[in-house]
């Protein structure tokens, strides 16, 4: 069986199951048996079930004593249920809209498997979608991989598909060079493929895990050194600093520039005149004014008759961009345009502005005319209405956290205008809090300046993390806020409540969860009936999203209700109260960044975080969020407390959540950067060793498109 065949080929996979997996990005053989496992249990050692408790992950073991299927016409939904019986209790096993389960079941089969365990409206304990395996006279139990599940896809449906091919697939080839797998003690990739997904033992499994984590972090760290080395010998546009007209700019800002932000706008100013391309990543919490010295470095470099691009990821943020500018620069005679989708505007200078054709717009950009361009990534990429081309482009600037590898700025360079192959600089501004350890191993190609403090205006934001008692009390103060004339958001992390959680699960489990919909409904009718509210989330037209946005910023609406819609983009300087629903839900940078949606006008600051877990971890996790001085002291706790699988926001999957656990273990980061170091100083010979440039080609195409 061919690693690069598709899985839809596979017999006892088939086209529906594969279309899972594709969803999953896992489209062949070999994309299958790299999807490493999430954690393993134990399954030779099954609790009692009279011990299970609700929101336990248990191991179950007993027989089945009744097995039926019915149909919930009400809601066009299908459930599968097993009643589960031990020496000491019974459990019901739930599987909703998957018929083909009850095929396998027949009273009085001995199952092993394991779950979460819920509560139902009735307060009888279920657990739904349990991996399991029906137990013959040839099982042995001992370490079972568990896969993070997808929907229409459970743990062991993934073991299960892994294992019609595990045994069948070609071997893998080897990349890692012979001498590097000694030097390392790395096993071969083709036992550890084996033992990562059937361990005979869980050392076997971690070494395995482990394995597969070296061999991702040896190659990002190697992709970053090798792009590091060809940026030194690419050529960049001079920009020199001239420092009259930077005193002169600088004094014209209408607030003084914290130090952190003087000494990153002088580190950009010694990279731009250096030669070499810049390839430098900003960072700084929101509000501390990326931004701000990204402009500077723009105008300086119009000054001196270079081009500028400065791109966002939202049309939003790209819009708030201009308007900086506006506020900052208009007083300068150096035009500067917005760019987007829905509008081209042109500022001359003085006040002069003006809505543009596009097709003049981009005639103005290609001859030089137009300095600073302001849009979101399409300003460089292919498009219907015209592309554009740059008459003289010295500097790119992206907003939160988009790169760039040496193909792509290889395409920028042909749209720059610049001559003699020179390579345009490049800024990326990130908001995102990343610990140290881990931006130098996974931006090791970009040089780093820190943005560490706060504008002196800038108020602090008092974070509290509400326990379920406190609830209408913090009701209470959010509406004596909106008195005052502050607004708040809301926000919850699902837009409306999954069919078969509203028809089984109890609603007063302590596992509920808020959502978008009902807390609309609930917040507008029953708690603040005498307050304006509106609802955003991502399912909603675009126009409607925007309609709704206006009415938040003009003051129309006192409370949104949103979804993660918020995290980026969103500046409403009125708005005092950020109230997390949920909050152990969210990964900690989501939380970061939904707290610096507030405290960016005069105001006094609160982001109230609610959560009715019990994890000891959970709730450790919120209270460094509310203790934590600035972002980089934030990722740095929550890289101690549960690792850095999630930390970037949102849990992640397989290899990548294995790249980010290796970056927890010393002895992994050093090998992998020893080994990177021993291919690019000459040890070893890229171009001699086709299987490891053919797995860095992959990997450098998905790394620096993200």
């Amino acid at each position: 069986m061919k690693r690069t065949g598709p899985l839809s080929e596979v017999k006892g996979i088939g086209p529906k199951m594969a279309e899972k997996f594709n969803q999953m990005g896992l489209l062949t053989v070999g994309d299958l048996l790299g999807h490493t496992p999430l954690r393993y249990e134990d399954w030779s050692s099954p609790r009692p079930i009279s011990e299970f408790s609700v929101s336990d992950n248990v191991v179950f073991r007993g027989t089945i004593e009744k097995a039926f299927h019915r149909r919930i016409f009400r809601k066009g939904l299908s459930m599968t249920e097993v009643r589960l019986r031990d020496e000491t209790g019974i459990i019901s096993l739930i599987w909703f809209n998957q018929p083909y389960v009850k095929y396998g079941f027949k009273e009085g089969d001995e199952i092993v498997g394991s779950g979460k365990v819920s509560i139902g409206k009735k307060n009888n304990l279920f657990i739904s979608n349990p991996s399991y395996e029906i137990v013959r006279e040839e099982t042995v139990f001992g370490v079972m991989p568990i896969y993070r599940r997808v929907r229409g896809l459970s743990s062991k449906g993934i073991w299960t598909a892994v294992k019609k091919i595990i045994y069948s697939a070609e071997p893998a080839k080897e990349f890692i060079p012979e001498k590097i797998l000694k030097l390392e003690n790395i096993p071969d990739i083709n036992e550890c493929i084996r033992a990562v997904h059937v361990p005979s033992d869980m050392k076997e499994a971690l070494r395995a895990k482990r394995r597969f984590a070296f061999e991702n972090l040896f190659l990002i760290q190697l992709s970053s050194l090798i792009q590091k080395k060809q940026l030194l010998d690419m050529k960049g546009p001079m920009i020199v600093d001239d420092i009259d007209f930077a005193k002169e700019l600088l004094s014209s800002v209408p607030f003084p520039l914290t130090f952190a932000q003087k000494r990153s706008l002088w580190e950009i100013m010694n990279d731009m005149k250096a030669g070499h391309p810049m390839n430098r990543l900003l960072q700084g919490d929101v509000g501390s004014g990326k931004t701000v010295v990204a402009a500077l470095s723009a105008v300086m470099g119009a000054k001196q008759g270079f081009q500028a691009a400065i791109m966002a990821p939202t049309e939003i943020l790209a819009r708030q961009h201009y308007l900086t500018f506006k506020s900052l620069f208009g007083h300068l005679d150096i035009p500067f345009a917005l760019v987007t989708g829905k509008e081209t505007l042109v500022f001359y200078g003085k006040d002069l502005e003006s809505s543009v054709k596009r097709k003049d717009i981009l005639e103005d950009i290609r001859k030089g005319k137009i300095k600073i361009v302001i849009g979101t990534h399409s300003l460089i990429s292919e498009s219907k209405t015209g592309s554009i081309e740059f008459g003289k482009l010295g500097l790119v600037v992206v907003d939160e956290q988009h790169r760039f590898g040496v193909d792509q700025r290889g395409k920028i360079a042909q749209k720059s205008g610049l001559k003699d192959h020179l390579v345009p600089h490049f800024l990326s501004m990130s908001a995102t809090p990343i610990p140290r350890t881990v931006a130098i191993s996974m931006f090791g190609d970009l040089d780093l300046s820190l943005i560490d403090e706060l504008p002196k205006e800038r108020k602090p934001i008092t974070t509290r993390v509400i326990p379920p008692e406190a609830r209408e009390r913090a009701y209470d103060f959010i509406r004596e806020e909106i008195k005052k004339g502050r607004q708040a958001f809301i926000v919850c992390p699902r837009i409306e409540k999954n069919e078969d959680e509203e028809i089984f699960v109890a609603r007063s489990s302590s596992d509920d969860i808020k959502t978008v919909t009902e807390e609309f409904r609930r917040l507008s009718q029953d708690i603040f009936p005498d307050l304006s509210v509106a609802m955003i989330h991502g399912k909603m037209k675009p126009e409607e999203k925007t309609a709704v946005m206006h009415d938040f910023h003009s003051g129309k609406k006192d409370i949104l209700v949103a979804t993660s819609v918020i995290e980026v983009g969103v500046d409403v300087r009125n708005a005092s109260i950020m109230m997390i629903e949920n909050a152990d839900r969210f990964g900690l940078a989501q939380l970061y960044q939904f707290k610096g949606r507030v405290g960016r006008g005069p105001h006094a600051s609160y982001c109230l975080l609610f959560s009715e877990s019990s994890s000891e971890n959970s709730l450790a996790r919120l209270k460094a969020v509310a203790e934590a001085k600035n972002g980089f002291e934030l990722a740095e706790k929550d890289l101690a407390l549960r690792g850095p699988g999630e930390f970037l926001g949102g849990a992640q999957t397989g290899r990548p959540d294995l790249t980010m656990t290796a970056l927890q273990d010393p002895e992994i980061l050093k090998g992998s950067r020893r080994a990177a170091e021993e291919v690019v100083n000459g040890g070893i010979k890229l171009e001699e060793f086709a299987p490891l440039k053919e797995k860095l080609d992959i990997i450098q195409n998905k790394f620096h498109l993200e």
